[in-house]
């Protein structure tokens, strides 16, 4: 089953300029994998070297961060659509 991914704009240049990547998987580890598989260049941004998400990359399935759901073996359905999303660092000083 395919399922739309967004691509954040600082990474839109390791995924061919796309804004939104169609891809196949039953869950959102696999759908993860064959991101990264299309475009390797995205791997080191996504995944850290134990094959983990990086902490400062959150995946949204719908409007939910995975790691409150599943995690990556959160499952997968027709209208379903994923989101990376940055984490932004910063607050006021004051």
């Amino acid at each position: 089953m395919a399922v739309p991914v967004t691509i954040p704009t600082p990474l839109r240049g390791y995924a061919g300029g796309q804004k939104t990547v169609n891809v196949e998987g039953v869950t959102v580890g696999e759908a993860l994998s064959a991101l990264t598989t299309q475009y390797p260049n995205l791997r080191q941004h996504l995944f850290a070297e134990d094959g983990k998400l990086r902490s400062f990359v959150n995946v949204y399935l719908n409007d939910e961060d995975v790691r409150y759901l599943k995690y990556v073996d959160t499952p997968l359905k027709e209208s379903d659509k994923l989101a990376i999303v940055p984490s932004v660092a910063g607050g006021v000083n004051g």
